[in-house]
């Protein structure tokens, strides 16, 4: 079985991990797969649950990205991190790559070949990364792939469970406003823009919003949520009901 992070400070678990993923590039027909160190809220610290690429390199830096690819893999990160990558990953099955210069665009269309197609997890990008992605990728004809299932998902056995923490309120005298407040301000503003509604990600935006506060993420005071707000109608949470 596949461990978490009891080893993960050994840079050998990422062999068995790696050749995992590429049996699921196989069965996807895919050529490669994307792996961010973001999670579905883009924050700056992600739960042990969403730290695929930690789990899959032995990287635990706060930004990088992986790519692997059926018979080559790199990790991208910039100059804070050079170092931590080179003596937390494998390097000889990483190639570790300092951003800038390096860019995932160009390595993708030396080392994909044209016509690839690499698989990504949509829910763990911005809209705008994929576009100047796939922009960068035209004239190597390297093709992004969305996939429904994170393919590190179906090859993290022992993978941590949601977090719980306690979510509480925050009082008002500390908020600064009410959230009937601020949602008021945030719905005049969307009907000033000729906007309907906005969607809502990013935990310290909700917990600002809400006054809400959690303990999801370590260092943070964040309940993981999401949240739509209409400016015309509701403002609906997202978030475990437990």
């Amino acid at each position: 079985m596949l461990q978490s992070f009891d080893d993960i400070a050994d840079p050998s678990v990422g062999r068995p991990r790696v050749a995992a993923l590429r049996s699921e590039l196989a069965r996807a027909g895919l050529d490669g797969f994307i792996v961010p160190r973001a999670d579905e809220h883009q924050g700056e610290y992600v739960p042990d649950r969403a730290a695929r690429l930690r789990w899959l390199t032995g990287f635990a830096g706060s930004a990088g990205t992986a790519v692997v690819l059926t018979a080559s893999a790199a990790l991208f990160v910039d100059a804070r991190y050079t170092l931590q990558a080179q003596a937390q990953s494998d390097t000889a099955l990483f190639e570790i790559r300092e951003v800038p210069p390096a860019k995932l665009s160009v390595w993708l269309g030396e080392h994909a070949g044209k016509g690839a197609r690499i698989g990504y997890d949509p829910k763990l990008h911005t809209a705008g990364q994929i576009e100047a992605l796939e922009k960068a990728l035209k004239p190597s004809d390297v093709k992004l792939v969305s996939v429904e299932e994170n393919l590190i998902d179906r090859t993290w056995q022992d993978r941590p469970a949601s977090p719980l923490g306690l979510v509480t309120l925050q009082p008002e005298a500390l908020a600064g406003q009410s959230a009937v407040a601020k949602l008021a301000t945030l719905r005049a503003d969307l009907s000033a823009a000729g906007e309907d509604a906005v969607v809502l990600t990013n935990a310290d935006s909700i917990a600002w919003l809400f006054n809400l506060r959690g303990a999801d993420v370590p260092r943070t005071p964040f309940a993981l949520s999401f949240a739509v707000v209409e400016a015309k109608g509701p403002a609906v949470l997202y978030i475990d009901p437990r």
